[in-house]
């Protein structure tokens, strides 16, 4: 049996009539930088996520960036973040001149421990940016705690999340600030790089839509130092298509998930299962789980037409790139373990049953 990894193929083609006639729309228009789709589009973001403004823009590592642009942190200034996540988290952070500074995850959920976040609370401190790893918000009740009482701002990185829920409230609508990625394989993904960013702070929302255009207020009048950081209006059209079925794509997400801890409970004598805190769910970006003989595991997995992943094999306090940081192995022990054993097995809305027990069985074999 071969497997799909996300199987984007599928999703194509189950809307292919259209999403074509939307693509035809712009073509037809030729308006391929903000039309009216944009904004179509960024509409129907608002009542998804209950979020008065959202605010397209060009990948997730620029919902980042614009984000911390608009807060006005300033080099020589301090976000506190997670070192187990993609890179973009802390790297748009450190393109700015400010310090990332890390603090360890909860070893069930993988997203920073709120507990150990107030020790590293300095002068510096400007905002914290908690991660919704794999999909799974972070603990946004503590975190807000701690924002409220050392006044810091909150930008969460939601480029995994989107539909992902904390006391019942998507975090797209939690925060200062939410980000979000349309990378393709996200669980609502374009056809190219796309990403939004979600606030309910009017002077902030009219600042992101002007930094995302240079810096404009008005055409070739430039308020703020800017980047072009606009999505386009064939990525916006491609998604606000998908994002019709996205209630039902999260629910189908679900019962993946579901089947799969079923399946896999008889062999988690050799693996750790994905943890949701009772308070969240999970838009279910990645089915990860732990196991000890993870490079033995993938490469057997291969030879049985499955494919995995690894979602990351090297926590970002150990990466070349912030050496300067001055940190070494040790430093974050949770998170250096949860790299050494994660491996993430495919996940997509569209996976079979007989496709989840297949996978299942064979990772439950490749394992003991």
């Amino acid at each position: 049996m071969k497997i799909d990894f996300a199987n984007l193929k599928y999703q194509y083609q189950l809307h292919k009539t259209e999403i074509d006639k939307a693509i035809k729309g712009v073509l037809d228009k030729c308006n391929y930088i903000m039309g009216e789709e944009v904004a179509s589009f960024e509409g129907n973001l608002q009542k998804f996520t209950g979020a008065k403004y959202a605010v397209t823009c060009s990948s997730g590592t620029d919902a980042l960036l614009l984000a911390i642009m608009a807060l006005d942190i300033k080099p020589g200034d301090e976000i506190i973040t997670s070192p187990f996540t993609f890179i973009a988290t802390a790297e748009t952070i450190a393109l700015l001149g400010v310090k990332p500074v890390f603090v360890d995850i909860d070893e069930k959920t993988y997203n920073i421990d709120p507990f150990k976040i107030e020790e590293k609370i300095t002068k510096k401190t400007k905002a914290i940016m908690p991660v919704s790893l794999f999909g799974q918000p972070a603990d946004m009740g503590a975190i807000q705690v701690l924002a409220d009482k050392h006044n810091l701002k909150v930008i969460i990185d939601g480029a995994q999340s989107f539909g992902g829920t904390y006391n019942g409230k998507t975090d797209s609508n939690l925060g200062d600030i939410s980000t979000t990625s349309f990378f393709p394989a996200k669980p609502l993904g374009c056809f190219g790089d796309g990403g939004a960013i979600f606030t309910n702070d009017n002077t902030l929302a009219a600042k992101i839509k002007s930094l995302r255009v240079h810096g404009q207020s008005k055409c070739y009048y430039h308020q703020y130092i800017g980047i072009g950081g606009r999505m386009d209006t064939l990525q916006c059209a491609i998604v606000d298509v998908k994002l019709k079925y996205y209630e039902k794509d999260l629910v189908l997400r679900q019962e993946v998930a579901a089947k799969y801890s079923k399946q896999l409970a008889v062999g988690s004598g050799h693996l750790l299962l994905p943890s949701v805190n009772d308070k969240c769910t999970s838009s279910w970006a990645q089915y990860s789980v732990r196991v000890k003989n993870r490079g033995d595991a993938q490469v057997k997995m291969k030879e049985r037409g499955i494919p995995t992943a690894v979602h990351y094999p090297m926590p970002l306090h150990l990466q070349e790139c912030f050496g300067y940081l001055g940190h070494k192995i040790g430093d974050f022990p949770i998170s250096e373990l949860i790299s050494s054993e994660i491996i993430s097995l495919p996940m997509n809305p569209y996976l079979l049953d007989k496709e989840i027990e297949y996978i299942a069985n064979m990772f439950t074999e490749v394992i003991v």
